[in-house]
């Protein structure tokens, strides 16, 4: 059945500007991942410096993500009435000002203070990113651009993995910090001078004559839940990858700090080769007339299987090699729910509700951030080697991937969302 917000979509155009404003979102999102990575690439010389013990840095990572979620929710709400434009510059700001502390001598404490204050800057972004994009491009033409926006994450490590570690090798990891804060400003000043608010917004809104229903509706709906559990086996992979995977390198299978530095940028290549071939077969096929459950649902969720499948064979992986290969393609498959994730979040959410929505979405699925490196750290730090700490932690992620990818395949029914929830606006119009 088709939905009346994607029948009213095919008649609207891409406007002028479109892509200007996904390059600049683009880099937004390539500057929010390479401030996430900076700690687990520095990670050895910070347990080295601190004296940390691996819960301790397990913790410390961890702290990214204590307001994160809190965040994400409450700024979703603010920019269903402000425009987007004013607080993606507001988050750039803050990401800036949260790094520039660890340019000087810090302890423990400030490191983590400073960590939260950017988990609660960089909370809202991908949500708030995602949502100013989709003002610029109508429904049926979203997919490459989430792909690329997407790929703003692993861009962001694969140009600053190797930017981030030479500094750290020369300088020392406090520069390191100091260098991104800088970045984050360059990129404020050319939001301000480039920047602008899309105008599908309304023009989505006024050619559906959506009614917007209660949420409790949408974050009920077996999709959206299905969503969360799905993307947050995904972004435990992700969280481990941002914190874990450099010092596993280094600590568990023994390469230098260079070295970690080359190869900690491999599952983000293939995560990107990966996202990007998601979103462009997604546009394929829904061009091609097949359903947004199997262009959408199960295209993101098959990959999770495979990837939890592909990273349990980690115990018998053998040389390094091939363990770094299996943790590589097991963690790059689970990247494709994030592109199909949001399409059908955005396909049966009203407009006007859609930022709040996409927020809750988020803050749901990063918490896998808190849990993650946490129970890495202390895994490692009760098993018999270090070594076998990292294999084991990488294979409960496993167990979470594939348990997630069959709830997916199981909830993810975005056109009957659009139904039901056309059905509830026809039979109930006013939205108390």
């Amino acid at each position: 059945m088709a939905a009346p917000a994607t029948t009213a979509s095919t008649s609207i155009k891409t406007p002028k500007g479109a892509w200007r404003i996904t390059l600049l979102l683009f880099l937004f999102m390539l500057v929010n991942f390479a401030d996430k990575i900076v700690v687990g690439l520095a990670g050895v010389p910070i347990m080295t410096d601190l004296k940390l013990s691996p819960e301790q840095f397990g913790l410390l990572g961890s702290s990214f993500f204590f307001l994160f979620s809190i965040s994400a929710i409450a700024v979703g709400f603010v920019v269903n009435r402000i425009e987007t434009r004013w607080v993606l510059l507001a988050l750039a700001v803050i990401w800036s000002i949260a790094q520039f502390p660890m340019v000087g001598d810090v302890g423990f404490t400030t490191l983590l203070i400073c960590r939260v204050i950017l988990g609660a800057g960089e909370g809202p972004a991908a949500s708030v990113a995602l949502h100013a994009m989709y003002k610029w491009f109508p429904d049926e033409r979203r997919g490459l651009p989430t792909a690329l926006l997407s790929q703003g994450a692993a861009f962001g490590v694969i140009v600053a993995v190797p930017a981030l570690n030479a500094i750290i090798v020369s300088f020392g990891w406090h520069y390191a910090f100091g260098a991104l804060g800088l970045v984050g400003l360059l990129w404020g000043a050319a939001w301000i001078a480039l920047g602008r608010e899309g105008p599908l917004a309304d023009t989505e809104t006024t050619a559906t004559k959506e009614t917007p229903v209660p949420y409790t509706q949408l974050l009920l709906s077996r999709t959206f839940i299905g969503c969360v559990a799905a993307s947050f086996s995904a972004y435990w992979a992700l969280s481990l990858g941002l914190t874990w995977f450099t010092p596993f390198l280094i600590k568990g299978l023994g390469l230098s700090q260079q070295q970690a530095g080359l190869v900690s940028v491999l599952p983000w290549i293939f995560g990107a080769v990966v996202v990007l071939a998601t979103g462009l077969l997604s546009q394929v096929l829904m061009a091609r007339g097949l359903s947004t459950r199997l262009a959408r649902g199960v295209l993101g969720s098959v990959p999770l299987v495979a990837g939890g499948l592909v990273m349990a064979m980690l115990p018998y992986g053998g040389s390094p090699a091939m363990q770094i290969a299996l943790i590589v393609i097991g963690s790059g498959l689970s990247g494709a729910i994030y592109v199909v994730c949001p399409l059908m979040i955005g396909e049966f959410t009203p407009v006007r509700q859609r930022g709040a929505v996409m927020a809750i979405y988020g803050a749901g699925y990063t918490l896998a951030g808190i849990v993650a490196p946490i129970v890495m750290g202390k895994v490692v730090q009760n098993a018999a080697t270090a070594l076998d700490g990292y294999v084991q932690g990488f294979v409960i992620n496993a167990v979470v991937l594939v348990v997630s990818g069959l709830v997916g395949l199981a909830l993810l029914w975005p056109e009957s969302e659009r139904a039901r929830l056309a059905a509830y606006r026809a039979a109930m119009p006013k939205f108390a």
